[in-house]
């Protein structure tokens, strides 16, 4: 904390123009990193302008077994920042006439269920597809990605399974790695070469990217690749991507090579004539809502100015790629530790290069007074209509917090606003818009249940989804509810609302629709990029 309060006071003074040279800047982005110590895990930051390299480092260890610093040169996986490239052999393909981006996907995954409706390559591309996240899905089996060694092929046996889609395609955004596996094994089938090996005679050696490779086979040997830990409690723990699923993720790269691509396609120089416009279409949503998301990348306003960045993670390693096209300015992050957020590193790096022209940062919202007996007719709980997920608001000091935790501004009688979204409360009813994408999600407030539940025992038995083939069992442990999955742990039913409950640990929300008073027949689950996933109750196992 010391260090940064240090750094910000100055950037400050950097900002207000007190004399500090170039040589300061530099000692100050070497601060930015300071929480990274020598014998710890640790991060490369590098930055550019005018596609030149201006500044690049790295520090702490990239092996904490053999004592091995990490350098400029060791290599990191880029999380999701590795979907950029997968999006742009797509594009690359395009132009060699190998295929369009208004195709069905089912012409070269024809295996694919028929949802009765096309989804278009375009809409993988965008996260717009409705496909399902294959990694909540194999949560579901009981084998997640931490306990499995999964293939390209095994995602796409998970995602066949598929009978439903999260919504009609074009319909809304919901990030989805599924998206990305698809367009990857698109690339194979089409061009006759691995995504790996198409990259690297198209993408890679033309921008000089001399580190960079994909982690396809987890097996093989890379020279100079770094480990990735976790903090548990006063240690680190190995936690390594042991998976052959690539092309959402799995890039093997240094912060210096993603610089190297930034220059590349920024300059016109990916494709022939270039590919920049078609890397930066973003697509409105059928509603007529903008999707920020364009090929791999998110596009968006940052501190006044045009930005395209992606941020990653895998297992353990952490990534940050940005620029800002106007001031010709990039910079990368990659980490080989989930102790520390990678987004602060790159808030710091981002406040000492560009200038905040918003007028937020002269006259920042401060919302209206309410007072508090008013406040508290809002409070309570809401159910998202979409995917069945709840929020708390309740009243303290006389503000509207969420969840009990994040402050919220009001500006009108039952209108509230954070930085990120919006909520419209009107009785009983209302509406979540988030800004980015811009959407309006219905909510309904819903009567807390009560805890202990009176009669648990209602909820017991097996039940079985086609989709995940698998059978989770619901049983109780004195008063609680427990689920049970194949081969992970079981885990905590929490009560929401009337029939409804979630399991923290997952991320997960479930339902038991129908009359509560009968015997459930079926729950229904939400997961981050899975909605509506039904599981029915074995039918020897109804009374």
């Amino acid at each position: 904390m010391k260090n940064y309060k240090l750094l910000c006071i100055s950037i400050l003074f950097i900002q207000a123009g007190y004399g500090q040279t170039w040589q300061d800047t530099l000692s100050i982005i070497d601060k930015t990193s300071n929480q990274y110590h020598a014998e710890n895990p640790g991060c490369q930051v590098s930055v550019s302008r005018n596609g030149k390299l201006i500044f690049s480092r790295a520090w702490g260890m990239a092996d904490m077994e053999r004592n091995v610093p990490l350098t400029t040169i060791s290599i990191l996986e880029a999380g999701s920042v590795s979907k950029q490239f997968t999006a742009a052999s797509i594009l690359l393909l395009e132009q060699q006439g190998k295929l369009l981006l208004s195709d069905d996907v089912r012409k070269y995954i024809p295996e694919l269920p028929d949802y009765g409706m096309p989804i278009k390559l375009h809409q993988l591309i965008h996260h717009t597809s409705g496909i399902r996240e294959w990694s909540s899905v194999a949560q579901l089996t009981g084998w997640p990605r931490t306990k499995k060694f999964y293939s390209n092929e095994d995602v796409l046996e998970m995602i066949i399974r598929q009978k439903h889609l999260n919504n009609k395609p074009g319909e809304t955004f919901i990030y989805s790695n599924s998206n990305y596996i698809l367009l990857a094994i698109i690339v194979q089938r089409v061009r006759g070469l691995t995504l790996a090996q198409y990259t690297r005679q198209f993408i890679f050696e033309p921008a000089g990217m001399t580190h960079t490779q994909w982690r396809d086979d987890p097996n093989r040997i890379v020279p100079n690749r770094a480990i990735a830990y976790a903090k548990k409690g006063a240690y680190f723990e190995t936690d390594m991507p042991n998976e052959y699923v690539y092309g959402a993720g799995g890039l093997l790269t240094t912060t210096e090579d993603l610089l190297n691509w930034n220059a590349f396609y920024q300059h016109g120089k990916f494709g022939t004539p270039s590919l920049l416009d078609k890397q930066l279409v973003t697509e409105p949503l059928a509603n007529g809502s903008m999707n920020t998301y364009a090929a791999g990348l998110i596009i968006n306003k940052v501190r006044g100015w045009d930005n395209i960045s992606h941020n990653g993670a895998t297992a353990s390693y952490r990534a940050y790629l940005e620029t800002f096209p106007n001031l010709n300015l990039s910079f990368a992050i990659l980490s080989n530790t989930s102790q520390f957020s990678i987004n602060n590193t790159a808030n710091l790096i981002r406040s000492i290069f560009v200038t905040d022209k918003t007028e937020k940062a002269t006259s920042p919202e401060t919302g209206i007074n309410l007072p508090e007996v008013q406040l508290r007719k809002f409070s309570g709980m809401y159910k998202n209509q979409r995917d069945g997920s709840t929020f708390q608001l309740s009243v303290k000091n006389g503000k509207m917090f969420l969840d009990g935790d994040l402050s919220l501004l009001t500006f009108a009688h039952g209108i509230f606003k954070s930085d990120n979204f919006q909520l419209n409360v009107n009785g009983s009813t209302g509406y979540y818009i988030p800004y980015s994408p811009r959407d309006t999600i219905p909510f309904v407030k819903v009567t807390p249940a009560k805890k202990p539940l009176p009669d648990i025992s209602t909820y017991e038995g097996k039940y079985y989804s086609e989709e995940v083939n698998t059978i989770i069992t619901i049983q109780r442990s004195k008063d609680t509810l427990m689920i049970h999955f194949k081969a992970a742990q079981d885990y905590p039913l929490e009560p929401t609302y009337s029939g409804a409950f979630r399991i923290n640990a997952l991320d997960c929300d479930l339902e038991f629709p129908g009359d509560l008073k009968a015997r459930p027949t079926k729950i229904i689950m939400n997961l981050p990029g899975v909605r509506n996933m039904v599981f029915r109750k074995l039918k020897k196992e109804m009374k």
